[in-house]
């Protein structure tokens, strides 16, 4: 009876125990996304998402806060860092077109976003703690390496995360390397891949100014403002977890601890809002979307433009969803549909969409190729035309000037796209592609987390390059060696020739005279 009533108790404690001690398998993440622009918040949304799903407990710091869930607190920084939604079109062009000017804001921006997280209030408590209560901090990467400041001061393992597919103006301080000019498309070209000579020259002249040009920047705000966050060490990161992928990207050398994981934003599909459901399914010739995404506001692009584009739409047999941000535009056209917002992703979805017509932003292209849609293209600034640009080679887009829109370059590139059929059959050819993957997007960033706190940082897949001086990664003290031996040789062989042809006529005036 004393033996059956002990089993009892230890049934009913572990019973308990089941009940109220749930096992904590998932890591403590600190994530940092402070740069307020909609896609790049997508990207880190859909990365924090999948480590919630797969159990890990996430705290992160956003200007988009959207409401706190299990495993998951946000910090609202809203009010702190400047937005970069709806942006009036010229601001964009004279704020980010010229090199220059987009590099000094990228430092300037960086920087600034490092100067709220030191002043934030989170930040502040955590950084009183003699040990960070976290495994491993993933921060967005834009410009400054400022960011990192915090994984230095507490020795804990950094993750680095790049809604743009690539960052070649920061490869060499990030990965160690520099992305080779005569194959890799710098992220601001207009170009996919350097075909030309005239492409590889302007290309490599790119990545050098692009990165001399931030790193002497980076150094004299360094020198100059001497924030606190500059007190510490730049960290390297563990891996980097790049918005990129071989369909939507030429492909290029890669370094072990880039782990491409472009798509993550994409969620499942969801009920179309039934007015725009019936709006869709009530078209005949299908439909076609119509967006510049969240930086640029369409109604701020030149009223001729703006009227040449909706003339034209107005005339297709395809009904149009427009993304405009008046939706009291007077003179609607009767096909055209136009709301502020429109969930873009479930639309593209649809069977009965036949083109997308877009800017060119990362987060619309991998929907676009997702659900196997052609794009025709009005890229405005950065990472834009060298993203549409893959897309042309892919043989699903076709690019245009949105400065120079006419009604009969805009109808013809229309039609071009909604009546030949090779670009929807080469649109379902990418998306096959792409979701054709031997592990989810979803499980290889669940994975990489775990593998970076569980080998202490992962030390091993960082670039034996970081240890190298510059001249030794150029190889110019070998090149310089090389050049050495060769003129040894030949001063070598000189002097030996010099010697025998002195011995030669020596011998031969010697028997001449002998002769004589």
């Amino acid at each position: 009876m004393a033996t059956l009533i002990k089993i009892l108790l230890i049934t009913f404690y572990c019973c308990w125990a089941t009940l109220y001690f749930k096992p904590v398998d998932g890591e403590r993440i600190l994530a940092l996304s402070p740069i307020a622009g909609k896609s790049h918040w997508n990207f880190m949304e859909g990365i924090l998402r999948a480590l919630t799903d797969h159990g890990h407990q996430v705290t992160v710091l956003t200007p988009f806060p959207n409401g706190d869930r299990e495993n998951y607190t946000e910090i609202d920084l809203s009010k702190e860092v400047r937005s970069l939604v709806r942006l009036n079109i010229d601001d964009v062009h004279k704020e980010f077109t010229a090199y220059i000017d987009l590099v000094n804001f990228i430092n300037a921006y960086s920087r600034d976003t490092c100067k709220i997280l030191s002043e934030n209030n989170f930040i502040k408590s955590i950084s009183t703690e003699s040990k960070l209560n976290f495994d491993v901090i993933i921060i967005e990467l834009m410009g400054s390496e400022c960011v990192s400041y915090l994984s230095a001061k507490f020795d804990v393992p950094l993750i680095y995360v790049t809604p743009p597919p690539l960052i070649s103006y920061l490869e060499r301080s990030v990965l160690g390397h520099y992305p080779n000019p005569a194959v890799v498309s710098h992220v601001l070209a207009d170009h996919s891949i350097p075909k030309t000579m005239i492409e590889r020259f302007t290309n490599t002249m790119l990545l050098f100014f692009t990165t001399c040009w931030l790193q002497f920047i980076s150094w004299l705000s360094r020198i100059v403002e001497k924030e606190s966050f500059d007190l510490f060490e730049l960290v390297k990161p563990s891996i980097v977890f790049s918005n990129s992928h071989f369909i939507t990207d030429a492909p290029r050398p890669m370094p072990p601890s880039v782990i491409q994981v472009g798509g993550i934003h994409l969620k499942p599909p969801k009920k179309i809002p039934d007015d725009i459901l019936e709006f869709i399914e009530n078209s005949p010739h299908g439909v076609i979307v119509f967006t510049l995404g969240s930086v640029v506001a369409v109604s701020s692009i030149p009223e001729t433009v703006r009227n040449d584009i909706i003339k034209v739409l107005s005339q297709v047999p395809q009904r149009v969803l427009m993304k405009y941000e008046d939706e009291m535009m007077i003179d609607i056209p009767e096909n055209i549909m136009i709301k502020k917002w429109f969930p873009q992703r479930d639309i593209l979805l649809h069977p009965n969409v036949k083109l997308f017509i877009s800017h060119g932003g990362i987060s619309g292209v991998y929907e676009a190729v997702d659900a196997g849609v052609p794009v025709l293209g009005f890229p405005v600034f950065f990472d834009q035309p060298r993203n549409l640009q893959n897309l042309v080679n892919a043989g699903m887009a076709i690019l245009m000037n949105l400065n120079s829109v006419c009604e009969d370059t805009f109808m013809k590139a229309v039609l071009e796209l909604v009546n030949n059929k090779k670009y929807m059959q080469n649109a379902k050819i990418a998306s096959d592609r792409f979701k054709d993957r031997p592990l989810t997007p979803s499980k290889a960033i669940d994975y990489w987390t775990r593998y970076v706190v569980r080998h202490k940082g992962a030390p091993h897949l960082k670039s034996q390059a970081f240890n190298l001086k510059w001249y030794q990664y150029f190889l110019l003290d070998v090149i310089a060696v090389f050049i050495l031996v060769i003129l040894l040789v030949a001063y070598i062989m000189y002097k030996t020739l010099y010697l025998f042809k002195k011995s030669v006529f020596k011998s031969s005036a010697k028997s001449k005279s002998k002769s004589e």
